[in-house]
């Protein structure tokens, strides 16, 4: 329900206090948030599974799909990951799931054909942080995502959906399923982002700790 959804700036500031205050790993959280998603694809999705893309940004949405290509690799899924972020750019926890992939020799490209047959692709490219519209390569691998015929998972948020408003910024995956992180997102309740994040799952044991103050 919408009442019981939060804002881009409520899930920064609880995620900063489990990290900084409570004492939880960053990197803690990442792999419950990539297990959520890994179950939910798993479960929801099992004839779905022949040729899954993970389409990673470089913040830490594109750490959770990293994150997320290592646990189906481990599950014995095929797996691509498609590189659409600034690698200069990268967050530090980005960095560590990448190079987890590259010892698991988890193919990576930036080539947008590997979405051609593609029988799943995550959305792991901006998450809850996009704030101004989606224009370059990033708008490209975007309509590519929604031009295929493929089952698509979001990881927190659909890409180019603004988690406040639900507004499209310029333009947004349109996603089979969501699962977003620890509580519901405003942006997945009202206007487009309700229509383009399909099926919201709420994994609500990420273990954030959701202080008032």
């Amino acid at each position: 329900m919408a009442e019981d959804a939060i804002t881009a700036e409520q899930m920064r500031h609880y995620d900063s206090y489990t990290i900084n205050t409570i004492g939880i790993p960053s990197l803690v959280l990442m792999e419950r948030a990539a297990l959520a998603v890994r179950d939910e694809i798993l479960n929801a999705f099992p004839l779905n599974l022949q040729n899954v893309v993970i389409v990673t940004g470089s913040g830490n949405n594109g750490g959770d799909g990293l994150d997320i290509a290592r646990l189906l690799h481990i599950a014995g899924v095929k797996v691509t990951i498609l590189n659409v972020g600034n690698p200069e750019h990268a967050s530090e926890e980005h960095k560590v799931q990448d190079h987890i992939c590259q010892y698991y020799k988890i193919p990576q490209t930036t080539d947008l054909d590997v979405l051609n047959d593609a029988s799943l692709i995550v959305d792991a490219i901006f998450g809850i942080g996009i704030d101004r519209p989606v224009e370059g390569s990033y708008a490209d691998v975007i309509r590519a995502i929604n031009d295929r015929n493929a089952v698509v998972v979001a990881v927190d948020m659909p890409s180019g959906i603004n988690t406040d408003t639900g507004e499209i910024m310029g333009v947004a995956v349109k996603a089979t399923a969501t699962v977003t992180f620890a509580l519901n997102k405003i942006g997945l309740t009202k206007g487009h982002g309700k229509d383009y994040a399909g099926r919201v799952v709420v994994a609500s044991d990420m273990g954030t700790y959701p202080v008032k103050d």
